[in-house]
């Protein structure tokens, strides 16, 4: 069996891919490691034998898939959160760098590790192969060969025994900082969701007028008057049934449908009347009720508003169904493939919004190869440029950091002429997953050969060196930005997340995509700052 995946480095993968998820589904005590657990399968699968070896073109791949990917769902989001966060978070992610460099000077000169060593145990704990690549290129500027060589093995040996407690750590102080602070996810979630996009827990209700301030008032006052984030569908007034508009006017016993979360429902029924148990919803004798799949990649990018669809049909657009999450639809809304838009209108009328929209679900789940490919190479071809800060300190952003800014970047703006960058929500997620099992996959065999090959008495200090510093660095983060910045715990995860494993740990504990937003405004920031301290580490302590 052995032999077999020796000769078949696919099978491997696939072996490695297979029962390291199998291992993350496993819940103890109420907790599982999700797809983190293929990494660490792919250790101890890679610690059997240093003949076990999938290809470094499958981790590059999976790496370049899944930060592009990622840098397009959340492009969006990441530059908007610079607008208001933007210095702020920015100063806060360069303290946090320079605090664990410092962590990892003071080991140095507490445990007597070399310059090299020390250096390899901060990119490690940090997860940051780019940083490693860096200062190896920088080591090979040394005078001799056999010079070159020693540095290189003292780096790698450290990399290699501080990179399993460099994942490890940032999940063990998710674990303890949100025990320690009572997290409560869900809550909190519901706190930021004007913030980020995360859904909401829509419901529906009537609601009958029978506030006499309310009689006479046009929609368009209240809703001037009143800060209500509902829409209105169908109002039945005088036996007839018909659609809200702006101008709609409503009179005492009138029954009017609204959706919305239930604080904001029961926000609005104190104003106008009381939530009746007659839903019109289950009224469809004249207008009836359609989810419709936005598949027409003409109007991906496009606001609801821009369409101008109230001019021709008779409609109320009341919530939008974006993969899991429900959202209530506004004029500012952009469209994107693979929304379900929710439709009142009449059926001759419902007909043709299909059309309109292309309500195919199929369409809406196909990737564009032409943009989705070029979009990776150009992010390849910008992690290509080597930047020179000075004769002995260069880097380049790689597979990870180009391909990410190139997604980010592309993901905000979403068309350009006629290309249409952005992915349908369904075909991004399972992009991201299979990227992610393609890097864990081969980064687990790769690492496993480098742990046997390096045991020793100093990978035991290595290895807890290394615990100090992605603990110290990942539960100060948590603390210092909870506490005194005031920023969302689950944010902050995605901004201790240094590594996909981690990112995936943290979204799979706090059930929804806040983790993503961190890790996009801390990975372009902290990739290039990682590389740049790690060579000036050395430089320095040699």
């Amino acid at each position: 069996m052995l032999q077999i995946l020796i000769d078949n480095p696919l099978l491997l993968l696939f072996v490695v891919a297979s029962i390291g998820y199998l291992v993350g589904s496993i819940k103890i005590g109420g907790s599982s490691l999700g797809v983190a657990a293929v990494l660490f399968t792919g250790l101890a699968i890679g610690a059997i034998d240093n003949r076990l070896q999938i290809p470094e073109i499958l981790l590059l791949t999976g790496l370049a898939i899944f930060v592009y990917s990622l840098g397009l769902s959340s492009g969006p989001a990441f530059f908007e959160s610079y607008k208001k966060n933007g210095l702020k978070d920015f100063f806060f992610i360069i303290a946090m760098l320079a605090l664990s460099a410092l962590i990892a000077i003071g080991l140095y000169l507490a445990f007597g590790f070399t310059p090299a060593t020390i250096t390899g145990i901060y990119c490690g704990s940090t997860t940051n192969t780019a940083a490693l690549a860096g200062v190896i290129d920088l080591i090979g500027n040394s005078s001799s060969q056999a010079e070159i060589n020693r540095l290189t093995q003292e780096i790698v040996i450290g990399y290699s025994f501080s990179y399993p407690m460099g994942v490890l750590g940032g999940m063990i102080a998710i674990v303890i900082m949100e025990k320690a602070m009572r997290i409560n996810y869900k809550k909190e979630a519901e706190s930021v969701k004007d913030e980020f996009q995360i859904g909401e827990d829509l419901t529906s209700a009537t609601i009958e007028i029978n506030n006499p301030t309310v009689n006479g008032k046009k929609l368009r006052d209240l809703l001037n008057q009143h800060n209500w984030s509902i829409n209105f569908g169908r109002v039945y007034s005088n036996n007839e049934q018909t659609i809200v508009n702006w101008d709609t006017t409503f009179r005492k016993g009138d029954l009017v449908m609204v959706v919305g979360t239930r604080e904001n429902i029961d926000a609005a029924a104190k104003v106008m009347g009381e939530e009746v148990h007659h839903l019109l919803s289950y009224d469809r004798s004249l207008f009836d009720v359609r989810r419709i799949f936005v598949s027409n990649t003409k109007l991906i990018g496009k606001t609801i508003a821009s369409l101008n669809l109230h001019e021709k049909y008779d409609i109320s657009i009341t919530r939008i169904r974006r993969g899991d999450m429900d959202m209530l639809a506004t004029s500012d809304t952009i469209l994107e493939l693979g929304d379900r838009i929710r439709f009142i209108a009449k059926r001759t009328d419902l007909n043709e919004l299909s059309k309109l929209f292309g309500d195919s679900y199929a369409a809406s789940s196909r990737i564009n190869l032409f943009s989705f490919g070029l979009g990776i190479g150009l992010g390849v071809i910008l992690g290509t440029f080597k930047i020179n800060l000075t004769e002995d300190i260069s880097f380049s952003l790689g597979y990870a950091g180009g391909p990410l800014i190139v997604g980010l970047i592309l993901g905000a703006l979403r068309k350009t002429g006629p290309i249409n960058w952005t992915l349908p929500y369904s075909a991004n997620v399972t992009l991201q997953q299979f990227g992610l099992i393609l890097l864990l996959s081969s980064i687990g065999v790769r690492s496993g050969n480098a742990l046997v090959e390096s045991i020793s008495m100093q990978g035991v200090w290595i290895f807890l060196a290394s615990a100090v510093i992605s603990l110290l660095t990942a539960i100060s983060i948590l603390l210092i930005g909870y506490k005194l910045l005031k920023r969302p715990f689950t944010f902050l995860m995605g901004m201790v997340a240094n590594q996909p494993a981690i990112l995936d740990f943290a979204t799979d504990r706090s059930k929804n995509a806040i983790p993503s937003f961190g890790y996009t405004m801390i990975f372009p920031i902290a990739l290039i700052l990682k590389i740049v301290i790690a060579q000036l580490m050395f430089i320095v302590l040699t």
